[in-house]
């Protein structure tokens, strides 16, 4: 039987089935466990006020404190329906923030992230439990980023270096992933599992070794094969570090799983493939792609998305395409060639006209020089000028182009 409690009820000895309340501020991420003396003095010291147990599993209340606990509970329950009403939306103007604020507090972000999965990744090399309460605050800021600006953390996580990449990687999967969940309308409550998906799904990487992992050539068939056991790693590692969220568990499993069947581990195929590991699976590539690695230069975030859209079979059309409307078809940083024969770099992206996002021109082609820099509106009423290609930083030798976009 199930019945909801006060949390100062509970005692040692009862199995709590589920926390009441927003998930990011309970002090544990297992879904259900067996209390005991510390969990009970944990939870008396949280936010957590009720919480469901199962007397089928576990002690129950006496007589007359479960009388007072039902009554409790209706109470409760009456006093949160009567305040839904005048809960903001997500969306409310107050959450909003420009780009140049948001970009300020996503590089702080970016600093605290690196540690903070470092120090998990490194935790799990040694053999120890993964302290997983310690990404909490780090969840807090990334998910509160995108739910102010969606673009802002997603485009400076992407300029990681190559040493950085493993640990800034998890962090930009899950703003991608929270920016994703935006996108589609998915509840708080899924947003932040998508959030928190994105940052553990590689956790099974600290089960490759270092050498393997920080290659810089091309992997062996053997050295591949180990690789590619980090999504069950990864489960493994979760589970054993007490998460027990099924949503957050598939993505750390199957987003290397692909549409026609043909990923691994398991080989799922279609719908088989979870909603959060078809979203982590677009996250993960793209990330992947747009950044510097040992092996490779990261592609430009406009090629990327072509690119991605081209390989049939690999994603789910629909969620791509919620994905591009989200990042833009003209990602912030992105560099594009004008009509006028220009080269410009995308500095803000306008929701209503993906096509004609604002630029700032830096090049002349016909000259090839630069040229002073001129700030474009294309979607402005007055504008002659348009995007007519997407053009390789790397082709025309430009380096650290996110000097003209970031403030």
């Amino acid at each position: 039987m199930l019945r909801t409690i006060a949390t100062s009820q509970l005692c040692a000895g009862m199995y709590v089935h589920r926390l009441l309340g927003p998930w990011l501020r309970h002090p544990f991420w297992r879904v259900s466990f067996l209390a005991d003396d510390d969990t009970v003095q944990r939870l008396a010291a949280s936010t957590v006020e009720q919480l469901v147990i199962d007397t089928d599993r576990g002690a129950d209340l006496g007589q007359d404190e479960a009388a007072g606990a039902l009554a409790a509970a209706e109470t409760a329950e009456s006093a949160e329906s009567a305040a839904r009403p005048s809960r903001p939306a997500r969306s409310s103007p107050e959450a909003s923030a420009d780009l140049d604020s948001e970009i300020a507090r996503a590089r702080r972000i970016c600093l605290d992230g690196r540690d903070a999965v470092s120090a998990m990744f490194r935790e799990a090399r040694l053999g120890r439990s993964v302290d997983l309460q310690a990404a909490l605050p780090l969840l807090e800021d990334i998910t509160g980023s995108v739910m102010r600006n969606p673009v802002a953390l997603v485009s400076v996580a992407r300029l990681k270096t190559a040493d950085d990449y493993t640990y800034l990687h998890s962090v930009a999967v899950s703003a991608l992933m929270a920016m994703l969940a935006r996108q589609l309308g998915l509840s708080e409550a899924q947003t932040l599992e998508a959030a928190t998906g994105g940052l553990l799904h590689d956790m099974g990487k600290a089960a490759v070794p270092l050498p393997i992992l920080n290659k810089p050539g091309k992997l062996t068939e053997e050295e591949f094969t180990v690789v590619r056991r980090h999504p069950e790693e990864g489960a493994r590692l979760l589970r054993a570090g007490g998460v027990g969220n099924h949503a957050v568990l598939d993505v750390a499993m199957h987003h290397h799983e692909k549409l026609d069947g043909s990923g691994y581990p398991t080989a799922l195929a279609g719908e088989e493939i979870p909603l959060l590991a078809r979203m982590g699976a677009i996250c993960d590539v793209y990330d992947a792609i747009t950044s510097n690695r040992p092996y490779k230069q990261g592609w430009d975030p406009g090629e990327s998305l072509r690119r991605m859209a081209s390989w049939k079979g690999h994603f789910d059309p629909l969620l791509l395409k919620a994905f591009v409307r989200s990042l833009g078809i003209y990602p912030l940083g992105t560099l594009v060639r004008l009509e006028s024969d220009r080269l410009a770099v995308v500095v803000e992206q306008r929701p209503a006209s993906l096509l004609a996002p604002k630029v700032r021109a830096f090049h002349s082609v016909r000259a090839r020089e630069q040229i002073l820099l001129q700030d474009i509106d294309l979607a402005s009423p007055g504008c002659q000028d348009r995007v007519v290609g997407i053009e390789s930083p790397h082709e025309w030798g430009f380096r650290n182009l996110e000097k003209l976009w970031m403030p």
